[in-house]
């Protein structure tokens, strides 16, 4: 039985989240947004809301069928939401929240890459793995080709990413929409803001330093694998 959380905790998670990603500069204006799953339906941040200004009580909530039942009216994103959770269910059965940001490092990563025409991982992967840590927590980041906000096509191609990956052995907890920024699911809001964080963490280090290729080899990465159980 998976213990979702309650809706007047996911209330406060969602708020607490949103300013911390909001003070550190992870979001900006009103770009991003947040959705939790209830035992009852979703929880998702309003269109257009600030995230380091959310009420509790004016967060959006819909029913599983994606029907509006109370607070302001659900972020454009709501579609893509319910249809990560779904997707991400069948390999991970407790996966509960989605963050996207439009995080800066990773919109540059992803805006080098494509400019880069040599770049052998466009369409593929963000980043090789470059450390441990984002290995560990965060592996594997599909780039989605770019689409304009809102496109919903681009549900389709978020949903067959987390299939294949997940077919491969590999469950992902993240994508990157090209130009636009990441997409990340996981467990509770604390998880997903932990794993955005090492992946704007990784891209930042990747564009500073100038570097886009693997710094792990092969062995380096089953020993995480055999030590540390990392999905790779």
């Amino acid at each position: 039985m998976i213990n979702l959380m309650d809706e007047h905790l996911a209330r406060e998670e969602i708020c607490r989240v949103g300013k911390s990603l909001f003070d550190r500069g992870l979001v900006h204006s009103s770009a991003g947004n947040i959705s939790v799953r209830l035992e009852d339906g979703f929880l998702i941040t309003p269109t257009d809301a600030v995230l380091g200004f959310l009420d509790p009580q004016r967060i959006s909530k819909v029913g599983f069928d994606g029907n509006h039942l109370s607070g302001d009216k659900p972020s454009k994103t709501l579609s893509l939401h319910r249809s990560i959770v779904k997707a991400a269910l069948g390999s991970q059965p407790n996966t509960a929240c989605v963050i996207h940001t439009h995080s800066t490092y990773c919109v540059a990563m992803s805006i080098q890459t494509h400019s880069n025409q040599e770049h052998k991982q466009f369409n593929k992967e963000l980043l090789p793995p470059i450390t441990p840590y984002f290995v560990m927590k965060v592996g594997h980041v599909p780039l989605i080709p770019y689409k304009r906000p809102g496109d919903e096509n681009v549900v389709q191609e978020v949903v067959k990413a987390i299939e294949d990956y997940a077919k491969q052995g590999t469950p992902i907890r993240t994508v990157m929409l090209s130009a636009l920024g990441p997409l990340v699911w996981h467990d509770s809001p604390a998880k997903a803001m932990a794993t955005l964080e090492e992946l704007e963490e990784t891209a930042k280090l990747s564009f500073i330093t100038g570097s886009n290729h693997s710094q792990l080899d092969a062995q380096s990465v089953q020993e995480l694998r055999d030590v540390f159980k990392a999905v790779w």
